[in-house]
């Protein structure tokens, strides 16, 4: 029992001293949500862009299987980069 105690406080200790994953440090984001429409898109689709991390996605409600269908996302930073360059940013 004495072994069995030791081994899970090591592996506590492992667990809490490991360095985090990069998905961690994101910055909680700040949203703007807003609906149009998009071409070949039957329903209504909304866009959410994460002002803080500088990232947009839309999504479109599709009734027949009662789901949330992501349709895109876009790094709004480096689609700025790329029109500074004078590139298309698609």
């Amino acid at each position: 029992m004495i072994a069995l105690n030791a081994a899970l406080l090591l592996v506590l200790g492992a667990v809490t001293f490991a360095p985090n994953a990069d998905a961690q440090n994101r910055v909680r984001g700040s949203y703007v949500m807003t609906a149009g429409g998009a071409n070949g898109a039957i329903s209504s689709v909304l866009y959410v862009v994460d002002t803080t991390n500088q990232e947009m996605i839309a999504v479109t409600y599709e009734p027949s299987q009662k789901q949330i269908i992501g349709i895109g996302y876009r790094d709004l930073v480096a689609d700025r980069a790329r029109l500074a360059r004078g590139a298309d940013p698609r």
